[in-house]
């Protein structure tokens, strides 16, 4: 073992030792960040360093490392670990990270619905609807569905699909008290987790194609008062800046950003240092994806794609660093961050870990913002490396698919990491990263880049020429689906900068990352298969079939002294970029999201529950009176691909949340599909409408629709026409 491995393990027991002791002792930073006895309660159990015998919010404690350090299970007994319970869901979105205090377990699922059972036996305690659909109104066009929630101090906080962001009695699911986030209308949602720290709670939102100026907002925790709000980009400079963060990003700006909202939103990522009450936040890409329509192809655009540090009382900006500057691949910042105490060249750091979209795994000296290393975790084609002195990318000569050329760029748009979290193990001293690799080509040839205009501003009309779309929401297209798109799980050492083990997955889709004290790394994949794998080595210890695909991060914690383990099985809208755009690269697992099962499966030593069968998809009905109409197909599957692809998935092949349409009986009648996707009959079960949408538009989509159910009924085996 070499010297800087050794040193950092001691490293890492002193700073376990350390903070063991602040667990148990009210120090300043404590009293400062948390100046009740309950509150100090709360935070320690966020404290890396606490027991794991809770696990209280997204990625369990502050630092974010998705790491128990619970051993009862470990490398010897996996062998013997078996299911304790389930419970079925129902239809409902579940990529949800569930959480567990005091023996309880709570999880969200669908729109936003929290759930409270018992941890040790599934039995149902409450469940509370925020009835977001029924307030969401064209919101729930952009997807829903949270991947996370929070606890502090006997309450639990959950975003919605509307904005708001709620407090509930952990006790009784009551709601305590509600917020708006952003005005009604505001085109975006919450889908990540509330974080918390301090008796505050902080929260961000996603945005889309359309005009959003990112912000995360802090709120008291237990009255729900707004404390303060922290813009991610510039806004219009005849209005003045809110703060000098703001007036110094407006210098990396050019042309009229501010009338297109500037993006950088904050939909996943933040973290939280308490000694020196530090909020991190990652950013995600700008909006349009390309610069020269965003920015008149100038500037390094701040805080695009960027890791920022905040003042946690204030929200006064102190640093960042920007993995992407000028981003103009959709290269988010937004995927988790990791805190740890390593030793670098010999002295110990403290360091902020991530592994964001574009290819490099970064490790910062979280206390003022230096780069320490950058190096690509995945293919990496827009750059040739990170230089270390300045912290910025060099990029190679055609990165920017110049002069209106068509460039293969890897990453591509989905990234080499999404949001599904990766962890990090103090006890191995690596970081465990569900990473994807994928290459796609980059152009803005089709596109007028001196008229270009958000969606929302013109007509949406344009012809198709091939399989490029004449007009793009994001003034940059790319021809063709990803090529050569395929799935890891990469042991990453942050010190010695390299991969120390991968495993191959069976696609790009694939769950986050589980790490513990017992020297094991869960993670579940798309086949349905959870697995636990030893931390060091990376063979595979255990697995267990569950008979529907994962994507959900696993959780542990205690109950009366025994360990368990936990994930909601089944997918959900927070993979519509992984999988929505490449459904047929998912076709081979057969996913019907009508039929598959969404559950609770907790496990411990010993668990003997057997699951049932898995359902077969459903039939394929017969159209009898289908006719071929290669025209209307065509038109319709711009229509398609435009408001249906993220939900109900590419060429009609159903594998998120939303129903395979090819295996509906709707679009076979013009009455029902209009009640539906034009009047909102399903409006209450999330489904959107679209009143915009004309007969002729209508009857377009739906020869699209049936002529892809066509497509898999004649695939059928001989004699076999159900499918």
């Amino acid at each position: 073992m070499g010297h800087g491995r050794v040193l950092n393990m001691i490293v890492a027991r002193c700073a376990l030792g350390v903070l063991m002791l602040v667990a148990l002792t009210p120090l300043r930073f404590a009293e400062a960040a948390s100046p009740t006895p309950t509150g100090q309660r709360a935070a320690a159990q966020y404290l890396d360093a606490s027991s794991g015998s809770d696990w209280p919010g997204y990625g369990r404690t502050f630092g974010q490392q998705h790491y128990s350090p619970l051993s009862q299970i470990n490398e010897t007994n996996v062998s013997r670990l078996g299911l304790v319970w389930s419970m079925d869901l129902g239809p409902e979105n579940s990529v949800t990270e569930p959480i567990a205090v005091g023996g309880v377990l709570y999880f969200a699922t669908g729109l936003s619905v929290v759930q409270a059972v018992d941890a040790s036996s599934g039995k149902l305690l409450w469940r509370y609807d925020p009835k977001s659909a029924e307030r969401a109104g064209l919101n729930l066009r952009l997807g829903w569905g949270v991947r996370g929630i929070a606890w502090w101090n006997g309450k639990i906080y959950v975003g919605t699909a509307d904005g708001r962001l709620i407090a509930i009695d952990a006790g009784n699911g009551k709601p305590v008290w509600s917020v708006a986030t952003f005005e009604k209308n505001f085109p975006a949602r919450i889908n990540g987790a509330p974080h918390v720290y301090g008796g505050k709670v902080i929260i961000g939102y996603a945005g889309t194609t359309g005009k959003t100026r990112g912000y995360v907002t802090t709120y008291d925790a237990e009255t729900g008062r707004q404390l303060w709000r922290f813009y991610t980009t510039p806004g219009n400079p005849a209005d003045g800046f809110e703060n000098k963060a703001m007036a110094m990003a407006a210098k990396t700006w050019s042309g009229q950003w501010w009338k297109f909202g500037g993006g950088a939103d904050v939909w996943n990522a933040m973290a939280y240092d308490p000694e020196t009450d530090t909020v991190y936040i990652g950013t995600g890409s700008g909006y349009p994806w390309n610069r020269r329509a965003r920015s008149a192809d100038a500037g390094d655009n701040l805080f695009v794609a960027s890791i920022v540090a905040l003042d946690g009382k204030s929200g006064a900006y102190r640093w960042h660093y920007q993995v992407t500057p000028g981003d103009t691949w959709d290269y988010d910042a937004t995927m988790d961050m990791e805190l740890a105490d390593l030793v670098i060249d010999g002295k110990p750091r403290k360091v902020l870990m991530q592994a964001p979209k574009n290819g490099f795994f970064y490790v910062l000296d979280r206390i003022t913002g230096q780069l320490i290393s950058a190096e690509p975790y995945a293919k990496v084609t827009w750059a040739h490396r990170v230089d270390l002195k300045s912290g910025r990318p060099v990029e190679t000569r055609e990165a920017r698919y110049p002069n209106g050329t068509t460039v293969e760029i890897w990453p591509c748009a989905i990234g080499a990491h999404s949001w599904m979290p990766m962890a990090y193990s103090p006890k191995a001293l690596l970081a465990y990263i569900p990473a994807i690799e994928c290459g796609g080509p980059w152009s803005d040839k089709n596109v007028d880049l001196k008229t270009w205009r958000p969606p929302a501003d013109r007509a949406v009309k344009g012809a198709v020429d091939g399989d490029l779309d004449a007009v793009d929401e994001n003034a940059a297209t790319s021809p063709a689906p990803p090529a050569d798109v395929s799935g890891s799980l990469i042991a990453w050492d942050p010190t010695a900068h390299k991969a120390m083990w991968k495993l191959p997955r069976p696609t790009h889709v694939n769950g986050g990352v589980l790490a513990t004290g017992g020297d094991m790394i869960f993670q579940g994949t798309i086949d349905g298969s959870f697995a636990a794998y030893s931390a060091r080595a990376g063979k595979l210890l255990w697995s267990f079939d569950a008979r529907t695909p994962l994507l959900a991060t696993p959780i542990s914690f205690t109950v009366a002294g025994k360990q368990y383990v936990t994930l909601l099985t089944g997918l959900g809208m927070g993979m519509a970029a992984e999988a929505g755009m490449l459904g047929k690269r998912l076709e081979r697992y057969a996913i019907d999201p009508r039929s598959q099962a969404r559950r609770v499966l907790t496990f411990g030593l010993d668990g003997k529950i057997m699951l049932p069968p898995s359902p077969a998809p459903a039939p394929v009905p017969e159209d009898s009176d289908f006719t071929a109409d290669a025209t209307r197909w065509n038109t319709g599957r711009m229509v398609y691909d435009r408001h249906c692809l993220d939900c109900h998935g590419d060429s009609v092949i159903g594998s998120i949340h939303a129903p395979d349409l090819r295996r509906s009986a709707i679009p076979l009648s013009g009455d029902a599909f209009a009640r539906i996707v034009r009047d909102g009959a399903l409006l209450a079960h999330g489904m959107p409408n679209f009143p915009e949408l004309n007969e002729a538009e209508l009857l377009d989509l739906r020869q699209y629709i049936r002529t892809q159910a066509e497509k898999l009924r004649q695939s059928a085996p001989r004699g076999n026409k159900q499918l």
